[in-house]
């Protein structure tokens, strides 16, 4: 069972991954702030990560940064989440190293689908 880190500080969009991944047979690993997420990523080694850019501790592009930085955690795609939405967030995303950048509000079945583009799944 391939295995997603979310990470966001609100409980509600948490729920929503939890509940939209799980029912697609994803295992889901919760975090809410950049802290707890970068030590789960290490501990964990998640099939993807989905990370909200504004979090306590450590924002998500801080926390994608120092992920894509480590070895053992460099090759895991990164899905960034966040209400913000500019080019120059994008842009800061793309420097960060995130393979994906939606915006909030977000539609489950687009995110699905972008995960399901990162990990190679096929749907018929």
């Amino acid at each position: 069972m391939r295995k997603i880190l979310v990470c966001d500080d609100e409980s509600s969009i948490l729920n929503i991954l939890d509940f939209s991944l799980s029912a697609e047979g994803y295992r889901v690993i919760q975090a809410a702030d950049g802290d707890a997420a970068l030590a789960l990523a290490s501990a964990e080694q998640p099939d993807l990560i989905i990370l909200d850019v504004m979090m306590p501790k450590r924002s998500g592009f801080e926390v994608c940064r120092l992920l894509k930085a480590q070895r053992v955690t460099a090759d895991i795609p990164v899905i960034l989440l966040t209400a913000r939405g500019s080019r120059d967030d994008r842009e800061l995303g793309r420097e960060a190293g995130a393979d994906i950048h939606m915006t909030k509000p977000f539609s489950p079945q687009r995110l699905l689908d972008k995960v399901h583009l990162l990990l190679g799944v096929r749907h018929g």
